[in-house]
């Protein structure tokens, strides 16, 4: 291969992992027609596909080494846009027209987590330099998909997502499952049987489905568990360095 037939073809390959982020938007809307519809396992199925777009996308664009081909194009805005609005646009109108909230709650809450959300997307330390977030990451998207499998009471509901707007502000460093470095291939691999249960879940509802869905729970308390260690991990790094200081 010659030097201009490998350059075109970093270009292409760079140009594709940025459609295949850009996509992402096109499977929320698909979510949105669907939700519009009352067609609520649908709409989590696509919304299932955008969380696996987001999942591999920038790892291919490291191995692509998409910002040394494509210097003049912000893949990382692309990918922002993107999630703000499949992990908080489009759960926020399934809030508003699903079944998980009463309908008195229904836009107040919808309200509450684009607001909170918009807070964390804009903070420079929402995602760190040794890859956590920091704040509830925002993971509206599967917190609606499970507040709809487990069918808990609509009061219940809304206070776990109150809850969860509220950790937005609260500066709890969260497991980034893909790239914190600490326990990366056990992170993965748990990750990903997390996600065949919640598929498996999706598959099986409306009957056969609870069984997975609260088995999977189980990797959302130790994600939790995990992420209050790497807080408290980086609390005392920090207090021994400036002790030493």
């Amino acid at each position: 291969m010659t030097s201009t037939q490998h350059k075109t073809s970093a270009l292409i390959s760079a140009w594709l992992v940025h459609i295949l982020t850009a996509s992402g938007a096109v499977f929320g809307v698909l979510a949105l027609e669907a939700i519009a519809r009352e067609a609520f396992i649908t709409a989590l199925w696509w919304m299932a596909v955008t969380i696996a777009i987001d999942g591999v996308d920038g790892a291919l664009a490291r191995w692509r080494r998409v910002k040394e081909h494509l210097p003049h194009f912000d893949g990382g805005l692309l990918d922002n846009m993107v999630d703000y609005f499949t992990y908080v646009l489009v759960p926020a109108f399934f809030l508003w027209y699903g079944p998980v909230l009463a309908a008195s709650w229904r836009l107040p809450i919808a309200v509450l987590i684009i607001f909170a959300s918009a807070y964390q997307f804009c903070q420079t330390d929402a995602k760190t330099e040794d890859h956590a977030f920091t704040g509830f990451p925002s993971y509206w998207n599967i917190a609606v998909a499970y507040l709809f499998l487990l069918e808990w009471p609509h009061s219940v509901n809304g206070i776990i997502l109150i809850i969860c707007a509220f950790g937005v502000f609260i500066p709890i460093r969260y497991l980034y499952p893909s790239r914190t470095p600490h326990y990366r291939a056990w992170n993965i691999f748990l990750g990903l049987l997390w996600a065949a249960a919640v598929l498996g879940a999706l598959l099986r509802y409306p009957q056969g489905h609870y069984g997975l869905i609260l088995f999977s729970g189980i990797y959302v308390l130790y994600y939790f568990l995990f992420s209050l260690w790497l807080t408290f991990r980086k609390k005392k790094r920090t207090s021994h360095v400036s002790h030493q200081l």
